[in-house]
């Protein structure tokens, strides 16, 4: 099972150059997954048909009970054949569909392979957990397939409406799965089912919790708005998600959840109400509508509401009803979603009042589309007419509540008759009036997929008996009658029957006085859901701006006294209520006198910041009490931390030093007596608060403290420096966590500095003084330089008409691009330092990498480092120099750590953990013996992801500002039209956000 899953989410990490070398013929082959698991499905038929399961499970986390199940019954069965089957067919109808040159095809195949493996881990999905993840996942995808084509703006704004309300819906359904997981001790689906809870006030907050996530994925009315707005997306997408897939997923749970949770107080009020009412408002709304696809939508939001009120009745009948009806819906719905995209490519409209004598013209469109509209409208023989008359007697031998639904559904299948006559006659129909559509040929590859479900449906019509066993196998969950329903294409006369004929009648006088339901339609019709959506999104987004008005003033000073004073009310609470102190330890003034020394120089250093008025001389001073702080560490006995904080704050305040470049010397804000006297106190309370709750928290401790086991652990494996082994070891899941946020920090800090793409042009300046134009900066930079004699040359040329002797010598450039400096801003000393320590802070750099294990050291103080003698580089010889110095992408250089911390990761999967670590021994010649760790290259992918993120940092903070003084020197011209700001943004607009990437910006 897992094997089938991930070969779906392989192939469509491989959709790119499969596209690119095969176009559209690359969906055959992207078909295969769906194919295989769909025959592996069939193979399992007779096994789920007895009423056994084929189970999986997977322990990741044995220790808390995180585990991924898996787990195929009846109900499994036949939501594994639609996904995968209605999957395969729609791949194989992309093949057709899409043209060599559609834009964005490559990603818009592998978002569709990757959602079809992602609804079928979902429906096999034997955990509550696992199940969430896979639907978030369904929801991503389809918001990524509803966007395809994001350059419209109607595309954009459905693909997020359908994500706000499904995420909202998802987010929901997770507390109460917690919730429900909790109050029965354990996640697994099938566990829940066969023992639930009960039924206490908290169960059922978390049903309704639930239920708000399955309803709003299936789109059942409050949720229904998102449904018409997604067939903005191709046709493939609204065959397979919206009619077989998506849409299915939540009454695949709440049918799922059925059988243990019917007779909850909460659940058949909340099902029936709302699965009629939409029932009823989807069928009424298709009725009035021209465009083909919405008359089918809405056509599918009341079959939807239909199914919801079937699979949450609660009985054994009802429950029949509803498997029978899943298979028949995804039978009919997306066979005629596809017929409308032939109808669309072979005429170029899908507007009803457009469209004439296209039956004529495409007599196998119109045959394919009438057969699955007649097993829509419940005519027989076909399996929507088998589902339909399981369902009236359903209700019809259910309670008074069942009968007042029934009498709803008759009207709701009057309505569904209506639509789908107007469906077949708007699309093939010739209209008195109406000159006939010119229609394109359309070819058996195009329209088989959509032939073969339309004849599976008039196949299982009369051959529904086979499915008999198969389907009864989840109905019998639910207590089983005396006189258990069975699936049979005829039953008799009966009232069953007599109710189809009424909605047949019903239907077709509907259809008949279509222009005055139209207009009566019209006329009555209430505020559209999707209307009410977008008002209260733009309510919100008034509300939010004048929040946003009244609390961000602007002012740094006010937020942090905001922040500490609200920190300090609720402290200061608990203190006064708990009073913690009581039995405490008194804290210690000092383990060591030259503690306190240190304690109140780094203190004084702070305190010297309020005095000062110039910006360098406080982020000296603050950079002292970094420092301090480190010295602290060195005292107590910490040299890891110690060492880590001297690199951290010795690079932040060179970043400090390039940003101030562009800063007003003095501070501009003036502080006013009252401020500083409403300041200074804030400022004491929240020190002394804090200091009270760290004594506190440290006294409070009961249990034994985790040190003394890791120190163990790192003895039983031979290593002494305990803090690297936590962190690459111990708690290396932390440090995954960390490493991400840190990237993602890079990445969002260097964001806000470019508002060009980085792969924009940039002008440099060439030697002869001409402006070239770069795409790559460090190309720019190679190119800038290249020519040139430096002392990084491998030969240099022969010079000749040099005087001989001790009358003059060439000048011997230290660095790279040390010419490219003017030579007012350039210092000989500086640049031969650089050189001479250069490579030694590298060999040091890589040498606390390796030593971590037994010495201070680790990937993270590595990689700083590092980047300290790339910074060095930089100061001494300029942008162009960091870039000869650093020629890879910073980009680059944080997605390999990523990628080498992951893959380290994720080999512990060969041993069945995550994270799990071997070592390597082995022996060389010259060095003898030595071993090699998992850890080692878990923190070489940290080690390169801080290189690379400082690197992008100095690139955006320090080369940037470099092109900014030069274009303000008049050293550079401004680059050649509007920039991204906006208008009135010219290309003197001052700042970092007005310039173009530079030289050595580029990822």
């Amino acid at each position: 099972m897992i094997a089938l899953v991930a070969c779906h989410f392989l192939l469509a990490a491989c959709a790119g150059p499969l596209v690119h070398r095969l176009g559209p013929r690359a969906f055959v082959v992207l078909a295969l997954p769906p194919a295989a698991a769909t025959v592996w499905a069939a193979t399992e038929w007779t096994v789920t048909a007895s009423g056994r399961a084929e189970t999986w499970s997977w322990q990741w986390i044995e220790t808390y009970g995180v585990s991924v199940d898996l787990r195929l019954d009846a109900l499994g069965e036949l939501m594994v054949l639609l996904a995968a089957g209605v999957g395969t067919l729609v791949l194989l109808y992309c093949a057709s569909y899409f043209e060599r040159d559609t834009p964005q095809l490559a990603r818009f195949a592998g978002n569709l392979l990757a959602f079809t493996g992602a609804m079928l881990a979902l429906v096999l999905a034997d955990d509550l957990i696992t199940l969430y993840v896979f639907w978030e996942l369904t929801t991503v995808f389809s918001y990524l397939l509803i966007g395809h084509g994001s350059e419209r703006k109607q595309n954009r704004r459905s693909a997020l409406q359908a994500l706000t309300v499904t995420t909202f819906g998802g987010l929901a359904m997770l507390v109460g799965f917690l919730i429900l997981g909790e109050a029965a001790g354990t996640f697994r689906i099938s566990a829940l089912v066969a023992d639930p809870p009960e039924a206490t006030a908290a169960v059922q907050a978390a049903l309704v919790l639930v239920l708000c996530g399955a309803l709003s994925k299936s789109a059942i009315w409050p949720f229904s708005m998102w449904l018409p707005n997604a067939m903005a997306a191709p046709s493939p997408v609204s065959a397979y998600l919206h009619a077989a897939a998506m849409v299915k997923a939540g009454i695949y749970l709440i049918a799922r959840l059925a059988p243990a949770f019917a007779d909850v107080p909460v659940w058949r009020p909340t099902v029936l109400v709302l699965g009629t009412a939409t029932m009823l408002l989807g069928g009424w709304r298709a009725l009035r509508l021209h465009d083909l696809k919405l008359v089918l939508a809405y056509g599918t939001v009341s079959q939807l509401g239909f199914l919801t009120v079937l699979a949450g009745a609660g009985n054994y009948d009802a429950a029949l009803a509803a498997v029978a009806m899943i298979l028949g819906h995804a039978l009919f719905k997306a066979p005629l979603f596809l017929v409308i995209g032939i109808v669309d490519h072979a005429t170029g409209t899908r507007d009803l009042r457009r469209l004439s004598g296209v039956g004529r013209a495409a007599p196998w469109v119109c045959a394919v589309g009438t057969l699955a509209a007649a097993s829509m409208a419940a005519l027989p023989p076909m399996l929507g007419f088998a589902a339909k008359e399981a369902a009236f007697d359903a209700l019809l031998h259910g309670d008074t509540v069942d009968r007042w639904v029934l009498a709803a559904t008759v009207v709701g299948s009057a309505l569904t008759t209506a639509y789908t006559v107007r469906f077949v006659w708007g699309a093939f129909a010739r209209k008195p009036g109406v000159a006939d559509t010119p229609t394109h040929r359309v070819g058996a590859a195009f329209l088989a997929p959509p032939a073969l479900l339309a004849l599976c449906g008039l196949v299982l019509g009369p051959g529904v008996v086979w499915t008999d066993r198969l389907l009864s196998q989840y109905a019998d969950e639910f207590p089983v009658p005396a006189h258990p329903y069975h699936l049979e294409i005829w039953h008799g006369f009966g009232v069953a029957l007599l109710l189809s004929v009424l909605a047949w009648v019903g239907g077709a006088a509907l259809f008949a006085a279509r222009s005055g339901v139209t207009r009566l339609s019209r006329r009555i019709a209430w505020p559209t859901a999707d209307g009410v959506f977008g008002h209260l999104l733009l309510g919100l987004e008034r509300f939010a701006l004048q929040v946003t008005g009244f609390v961000q003033r602007g002012s740094l000073s006010v937020y942090l006294a905001t922040t500490l004073m609200v920190m300090l009310a609720g402290q200061l609470a608990v203190l006064a209520t708990d009073r913690p102190w009581d039995g405490a330890v008194a804290p210690r003034l000092w383990d060591a006198p030259l503690q306190g020394a240190l304690a109140v120089l780094t203190s004084l250093a702070a305190l010297l910041c309020l005095t000062v008025s110039r910006r360098m001389k406080a982020v000296v001073l603050a950079g002292l009490t970094g420092y301090g702080t480190a010295l602290l560490f060195v005292v107590q006995g910490a040299p890891d931390l110690a060492l880590t904080q001297f690199c951290v704050e010795t690079v932040s305040m060179i970043v400090f030093v390039l940003v101030l470049r562009r800063m007003p010397v003095h501070f501009q804000e003036s502080v006013s007596n009252w401020r500083r006297a409403v300041r200074i106190p804030v400022a004491l309370a929240a020190a002394a608060t804090l200091g009270v709750v760290v004594w506190v928290a440290a006294a409070a401790r009961t249990a034994e403290p985790a040190g003394a086991a890791m120190v163990q652990e790192a003895a039983d494996h031979g290593l002494k420096d305990v803090v690297a082994t936590i962190l690459v070891d111990l708690r290396a899941w932390d440090t995954m966590g960390e490493s991400a946020v840190l990237a993602a920090a890079a990445i969002g800090v260097t964001s806000l500095i470019y508002l060009h793409r980085r792969a924009d042009g940039a002008s440099t300046p060439r030697a002869d003084g001409a402006t070239a134009s770069r795409a790559d900066g460090v190309t720019a930079s190679r190119e800038e330089i290249r020519g040139r004699d430096t002392a990084w040359s491998l030969s240099r040329p022969g010079m000749t008409g040099l005087p001989q002797g001790d009358e003059g010598a060439p000048e011997r450039s230290w660095l790279a691009a040390g010419s490219t400096l003017a030579p007012e801003h350039r210092s000989v000393i500086f640049e031969v330092v650089a050189r001479l320590l250069f490579h030694p802070i590298l060999v040091l750099s890589v040498y606390l990498l390796f030593c971590a294990e037994n010495m201070p050291g680790g990937g993270f103080v590595a990689g700083l480092v590092a980047s300290v003698a790339l910074i060095t580089r930089y100061l001494a010889g300029g942008r162009f120099e960091l870039a000869e110095a650093a020629p890879l992408p910073p980009g680059l250089v944080t997605g390999l750590g990523l990628f080498l911390s992951t893959g380290v990761a994720l080999l512990g999967l060969f041993d069945g953990t995550v994270l799990h670590s071997w070592t390597y021994h082995g022996d060389l010649p010259v060095f003898g013996k030595y071993h090699l760790g998992t850890s080692v290259l878990f923190d070489a992918g940290v080690y390169l992801l801080v290189l690379g993120v400082v690197l992008d940092i100095v690139r955006a903070l320090g080369a940037k500002v470099d092109r900014q003084i030069e274009r303000a020197a008049g050293v550079l011209a401004a680059p050649a039209g509007p920039t991204s700001g906006g208008p009135g943004r010219g290309p003197a607009a001052d700042g970092p956000a007005a310039e173009g990437p530079s030289e050595g910006d580029a990822r």
